[in-house]
């Protein structure tokens, strides 16, 4: 039962996490990126830390390894990933297809950071493999213009790519440091802290309040990101990193644009073509041999190997 439960919470961060993708992009008309990102995790830091102070009995980080797990939220998973994203698609020269081939190296970077602090994650041949398809099916799901790819903006897909680097990083410093500590204190706090040095970042910046534009859309974007995005979004990543590993949890971002294709599918109208139909299939594969093991157990095919070898 834990696997159901384990799969459909992949999915529904999937599809919280796919969907963001548009609110940041509708948000980014509205206010300077880094307040931006910074204003989402005031909302959600102060959610999370009252929902810790109502389940957890202590929710107050106390021993040196809860601070540095703290820390390390904060610095890497939501200062540094979110301060580095939303000023990367700020800039015009980047389309959502570079955007997204871009995020979707995070799994890549994650086992290469695994190697180093968690050998007992390494990947088997096929599972490298599985990686690799669904890197392919992303790209092809993307569909972006390899000439618009390479062209303009390069600073800013750099600093993209910094981003998924900084969350890859960050999600096996957390499984490395192996602290006790409550998700909701570890989120809550994390949050809290991110958001504080991404207000540093935006006043070194020079962004101030006075550029931001409060809409109805603005207000939508910002409450849709800082409560299904960040609050409820970390809250389940954090519960499957810590069943599934960093390694196959941040296959999330190969399945996010799945539910990014289909949202837009839905609600704007745009086509499904044969490329989109090709990137799913070719993530469904990825993952079918990553996940191999568990797939053959649960439909019984473990068993009859064994008695087949017996």
């Amino acid at each position: 039962m834990s696997s159901y439960r384990n799969l459909a919470l992949f999915l529904l961060l999937a599809a919280v996490w796919g969907s963001a993708f548009m609110a940041i992009k509708a948000g980014l008309s509205y206010f300077p990126p880094v307040l931006f990102a910074a204003l989402r995790y005031d909302i959600a830091g102060v959610l999370m830390l009252g929902y810790a102070w109502w389940v957890v009995d202590d929710p107050i980080p106390r021993t040196r390894g809860e601070v540095a797990l703290v820390t390390v939220g904060a610095v890497l998973l939501i200062a540094a990933y979110h301060a580095l994203l939303f000023v990367g698609e700020a800039d015009p020269a980047v389309t959502s297809g570079s955007a997204a081939v871009i995020v979707s190296l995070s799994p890549l970077l994650t086992t290469g950071f695994a190697r180093l602090f968690l050998p007992e994650e390494r990947l088997e041949l096929l599972g490298v493999i599985g990686l690799l398809l669904g890197l392919a099916g992303a790209i092809v799901l993307a569909n972006p213009d390899p000439s618009n790819l390479m062209g303009g903006g390069t600073v800013a897909k750099l600093l993209i790519l910094a981003a998924a680097a900084s969350f890859a990083l960050g999600s096996v410093l957390t499984r490395w440091l192996d602290a006790e500590m409550p998700i909701e204190s570890m989120e809550a706090w994390s949050m809290v802290g991110g958001a504080a040095l991404m207000h540093l970042m935006s006043v070194g910046l020079g962004e101030s309040v006075a550029d931001v534009n409060l809409t109805p859309v603005a207000i939508a974007s910002l409450a849709y990101l800082a409560i299904a995005a960040s609050a409820i979004g970390f809250l389940i990543y954090f519960d499957l990193l810590e069943r599934l590993g960093p390694i196959e949890i941040n296959m999330v971002s190969y399945v996010a644009p799945v539910f990014a294709a289909l949202s837009g599918w839905l609600f704007l109208q745009e086509g499904l073509t044969v490329a989109t139909v090709g990137g799913f299939l070719l993530i469904v594969v990825g993952f079918g041999l990553l996940k191999r093991r568990a797939i053959a157990k649960e439909l019984g095919l473990s068993e009859v190997s064994g008695r087949l070898n017996a």
